[in-house]
């Protein structure tokens, strides 16, 4: 048999780098998944579910910056992608994706399990084309590759298994993925820029993703601007550590320090971010952004100026620019609104030696204190979001990663599986919500079949926590979020993964130490506290009016009790 366009695929992968291809085999994906085999250079990263395949290239894109791959067979296979390809999409990460179709022939007569990927997969994608004849192939998986790579997002191959198996002698190409540029904003905005900095008395800086790379250089400018430096949830890993201008984050799960030094400021200069929240930015100041994204200027709020650049390179131009100010009021208002923050949050995540209760906050600092210091996290979207946010301490070694933009559910583990992946030897730790380790509770027994030494905390407070918060907050009863959970260390154990169960504050130390120690995969279930309040950094007069709406329907629906409860877990900490 002569070579075949899966071989090319399967080649020209190999020779951009890839090393491991995350899926489920099925049908349409034998002819490419046996070029692998024979191929020998790329890992078939065999998961349980094509949404956990998605999420673990996206992680491992996350953190090597490099192009990830990923693959589903034929209809619901591939379908089953596109969570996770959102999420990466959505990241901007380099991923892959390998869409099998049904045969070509087939294609249009509501053949078993058709569907159109070509459409389906559109808005998560830059690049997304249906290879209809084997000679397409070396203009279409080349040109997906460039373009995940060089947009900083997903780009979709869709291939019929039999156009897959079609004689293709043409080689791979020598050449397949460009350098990611560095883009320099022209002299007269940087001009701009200095002159509206300069001109101004308190700013601000506040810093997302998009600051990988430039700590230093955010960290010169906010010396020179006597500024704040206010960071997302995603530029967290990139600000956070040793920073000595850093006030905490803002939004829902941020810091009181964080939003006030927004709020008070005269000038805020966003840094690589596209924080979605309208209601934290400041009403009466002036606003520039720096982003490489022409998308992203302006999308939140009305901008001043906006400068299309790379953070790292447009604060290496402006730096020369900016005068020293000599006054840090502002400065110094928001380091004391940040101590005090700091402290009031810390506070919360203690344990007394007569307490019954373990608060989540609890957990996250003593995960982080015993965690190694170039270990990779990963947290659920929920509670476990603004455990992670206050309490994980970050270091620049240390890695962040979670479904920040899209918001998905049972993220967490999934990205640490591809973490792993890409670092066997690196300590990799998913900070997990009971709700959403139980929704892909599948891909746990891929650690059994891998081997990998995953870590994974489950926080078992028997709730969809952030969504009863968010009931409460807006005035309802809180319905349908009970979860009845099994005791997880023992599943664990019965399907030989390490497993310990803490039920007592004063064992978990001494649990999370044995966890993260364990040389293979292990899980530590915490029953934690379910009524903790994840308090915003500032209430309104309508958010306060909506709770305690919620209390005195709890009193009439006769859930008094519960009330007590919610009192007893964030009024009597012991």
């Amino acid at each position: 048999m002569g070579r075949t366009a899966a071989d090319f695929m399967a080649e020209t992968l190999s020779r951009a780098g890839v090393k491991r291809i995350y899926g489920v085999v099925g049908d349409s994906l034998n002819g490419f998944t046996d070029s692998l085999r024979r191929l020998k250079s790329i890992e078939w990263f065999h998961v349980r579910h094509e949404e956990g395949a998605a999420f673990a290239a996206g992680a491992e894109a996350h953190l090597t910056g490099q192009l990830a791959v990923c693959a589903g067979s034929c209809g619901p296979g591939n379908l089953h992608l596109i969570n996770g390809l959102y999420d990466a999409h959505r990241s901007n990460v380099p991923v892959l994706a390998i869409a099998a179709h049904i045969p070509s022939i087939e294609i249009g007569i509501d053949y078993f399990q058709a569907t159109h990927p070509e459409n389906l997969f559109k808005e998560c994608s830059h690049y997304v084309e249906l290879v209809s004849r084997g000679d397409q192939l070396p203009q279409i998986l080349p040109r997906a590759m460039r373009v995940a790579v060089a947009q900083r997002g997903v780009a979709v191959v869709v291939i019929p298994g039999d156009v897959a198996l079609q004689s293709l002698e043409k080689p791979p190409p020598n050449w397949v993925l460009p350098s990611l540029p560095i883009v320099h904003p022209e002299e007269e905005q940087l001009r701009a820029l200095s002159e509206l900095l300069n001109s101004s008395a308190r700013v601000t800086l506040f810093c997302g993703a998009g600051c990988a790379g430039a700590h230093d250089e955010v960290v010169e400018l906010a010396q020179r601007l006597k500024s704040p430096v206010v960071h997302s949830l995603r530029g967290k890993e990139h600000i956070e550590y040793d920073n000595p201008f850093d006030v905490g984050m803002t939004g829902l799960v941020g810091f009181a320090s964080g939003y006030w030094a927004m709020k008070k400021c005269d000038a805020l200069l966003m840094l690589g971010t596209d924080f979605p929240y309208r209601q934290f930015f400041p009403e009466n100041a002036r606003i520039a952004q720096i982003d490489l994204r022409a998308a992203a200027l302006g999308n939140r709020c009305p901008l001043d100026l906006g400068v299309l650049g790379s953070v790292k390179a447009t604060l290496a131009a402006l730096l020369p620019r900016i005068e020293e100010k000599t006054d840090a009021a502002h400065l110094n208002d928001a380091l004391r609104d940040y101590r005090k923050a700091r402290a009031d949050l810390d506070s919360l995540a203690e344990s007394g030696p007569n307490s019954k209760l373990i608060h989540p906050q609890y957990v996250t600092r003593v995960v982080s204190e015993l965690a190694e210091h170039d270990a990779i996290f990963s947290c659920d979207v929920g509670t476990p979001i603004a455990w992670t946010a206050r309490y994980l301490k970050m270091n620049g070694r240390r890695r962040l990663v979670g479904s920040f933009n899209h918001g998905s559910m049972a993220n967490a583990m999934l990205q640490a599986l591809g973490a792993q992946a890409a670092f066997p030897q690196r300590q990799v730790i998913s900070l997990s919500g009971d709700g959403g380790f139980t929704m892909m509770m599948g891909e746990f027994v891929t650690l059994l079949q891998t081997g990998l030494p995953l870590k994974i905390v489950v926080l078992n407070n028997g709730t969809l926590g952030f969504v009863e918060l968010e009931m409460k907050a807006s005035g309802f009863l809180d319905s349908g979020c009970d979860l009845k959970n099994p005791n997880f260390a023992a599943m664990a154990e019965a399907m030989g993964i390490k497993g310990i169960r803490v039920e007592r504050p004063q064992d978990l130390p001494t649990a999370v130490g044995e966890v993260l120690q364990h040389k293979g995969p292990a899980l530590l279930d915490v029953v934690s506290a379910r009524q903790e309040l994840v308090m915003p950094p500032t209430t309104t007069l309508d958010e306060a009016h909506k709770f305690g709406l919620f209390m005195l329907k709890a009193v009439l629906d006769g859930r008094a009790g519960e009330l007590i409860d919610l009192a007893k877990v964030n009024l009597t900490r012991q």
